[in-house]
């Protein structure tokens, strides 16, 4: 392993570790007080706390072994070694950061704000853990295990354990914590695509149009951006266009839209978020 190699994972490692670090701050100072159920083992730690009274790190530790075993048995030695680390660590952080929950007084009558901000810190934990190619452990394992075996797409499968442990915490906190606790999921989740993709700057535009030349010429003279041009048939009628393809700064988004639709009000177009833009004529 040369240099370069050893300090990725270096680096990779202090990633991982400072993103749970911060993700068990939250859960102990954020949302166990609040009796918020974060979906997961988390959740089902905070349901056994109010439930049992048993101590949320040991929940997540033993829910963590189980995972592993079954892990071991259904996809093997590596995938279980590569999920090792993250299952058994981040239990003893929570444990060992559960008395900074006495350091902060965090009023109950702001659960909404600590929703919120605990779904955006949430979320910047779990996307760098996401973003240095490891998962969180936990039923994400679960979720591994029935795409791996059955094909069910992973996000169909977290959002029904997430949603079942979610109905399960209403049960318990009432219908008002188990709100929070969407809007909670709902804020992580998006945070997460942000972390591991960035803020898009740039936006692509795919315009279906019988005036291609005259579209390209307006962004082109007009807006100074490069375009490219290739030949469709349609599926229904089989009539034959051409796609205009262009990749523009955000700024620039309404410019195209209505120019587009001054040329030619009939074109077709799909405009998407574009994260990475290399290469060019």
């Amino acid at each position: 392993m040369n240099s370069i190699d050893k300090n990725k994972k270096w680096s990779s490692f202090i990633i991982i570790n400072i993103a749970l670090i911060i993700s068990a701050i939250c859960y102990n100072v954020l949302l166990l007080p609040m009796n918020i159920v974060s979906g997961g083992t988390g959740g089902v730690a905070t349901i056994l706390k109010t439930a049992l009274n048993i101590d949320p790190s040991v929940s997540l530790l033993v829910l963590a072994i189980a995972c592993l075993i079954i892990c071991y048995i259904f996809l093997g030695k590596e995938t279980t070694l590569a999920s090792t680390y993250i299952s058994i660590i981040y239990p003893l952080y929570v444990k060992m950061t559960g008395f900074m929950v006495d350091l902060f007084i965090i009023k109950k009558a702001d659960i909404f704000v600590i929703a919120i901000f605990a779904g955006i810190i949430s979320g910047i934990a779990s996307g760098l853990i996401y973003k240095q190619g490891y998962n969180s452990g936990g039923f994400s394992i679960i979720s591994q295990i029935l795409f791996e075996k059955l094909k069910i797409p992973v996000a169909k499968t977290n959002l029904v354990m997430n949603t079942t442990i979610v109905l399960v915490a209403s049960l318990y906190f009432g219908i008002v914590k188990a709100m929070y606790a969407i809007i909670y999921l709902y804020i992580s989740s998006y945070v997460i695509d942000k972390v591991i993709l960035g803020v898009s700057k740039n936006k692509a535009f795919f315009i279906v149009t019988t005036e291609a030349d005259k579209i390209s010429s307006y962004i082109i003279d007009v807006l100074n951006h490069g375009t490219t041009e290739f030949g469709v048939k349609g599926g229904i009628l089989e009539k034959k266009k051409d796609v205009v393809l262009v990749v523009i700064p955000t700024k620039d988004y309404y410019k195209v839209k209505e120019g587009v639709r001054m040329i030619d009000s009939k074109a077709f177009f799909v405009a998407t978020d574009s994260y990475e833009v290399k290469g060019a004529d």
